[in-house]
């Protein structure tokens, strides 16, 4: 009689996750954020957007548009957004951003885009949460998540055309958040410059 082979004990491999963030802008330089209450990032603030239906193979600013339409609903075209940088992550979860550990840490890959016209139009309750304008000032005090506050959140103001940025300035980092308390942060492009004497 055949035995059934004993049950793997190898560990179940962390889900990649690959979604779009989008940064929209008001005639005042408010930016628009979505105060969340549900996972992932509850509690917090983020920009709005969500992840690829990688089922149907979305591409990334299919992806962007698809959000923009549903969260706001405007319907804008590719003309509309660009590319503003990009942003993987190792290991994140809600420990990271000190919300409770509601969800597995997953590996993500962002492609944040920003609509490069003002929007306008008041704040309102959506599905996932409240829809507010933010005056760049109040963000770093914000409940938002630690690698937006630490890492991507300056990245957006130095590269986005709401700053003067050149319409072909964007960004990419590695964000390994394996230890929530102490990221290793990898800056692949622009790379930064080598010290003196390199």
């Amino acid at each position: 009689m055949n035995t059934p082979p004993p049950p793997s004990t190898s560990p179940i491999p962390t889900p990649y996750k690959i979604a779009v963030l989008v940064y929209v802008w008001n005639d005042a330089s408010q930016l628009l954020l979505l105060h969340r209450k549900r996972p992932p990032n509850q509690g917090l603030y983020s920009p709005i957007g969500g992840k690829l239906e990688q089922s149907s193979g979305e591409s990334p600013w299919s992806c962007a548009l698809r959000e923009i339409h549903e969260e706001i609903a405007i319907q804008l075209t590719l003309d509309d957004i660009r590319l503003l940088g990009l942003v993987s992550e190792r290991a994140y979860n809600g420990h990271a951003s000190g919300a409770p550990p509601s969800h597995p840490a997953a590996h993500w890959l962002m492609f944040c885009f920003e609509v490069t016209r003002p929007l306008n139009f008041p704040a309102r309750d959506i599905d996932e949460g409240r829809l507010e304008w933010i005056d760049p000032a109040r963000i770093p005090s914000l409940s938002i998540p630690k690698t937006d506050r630490e890492v991507i959140w300056p990245l957006i103001q130095k590269h986005s055309l709401i700053n003067h940025a050149p319409h072909h300035s964007y960004f990419s980092v590695h964000i390994d958040c394996t230890n929530a308390d102490d990221f290793i942060i990898t800056h692949e492009h622009p790379r930064p410059p080598l010290p003196a004497g390199h």
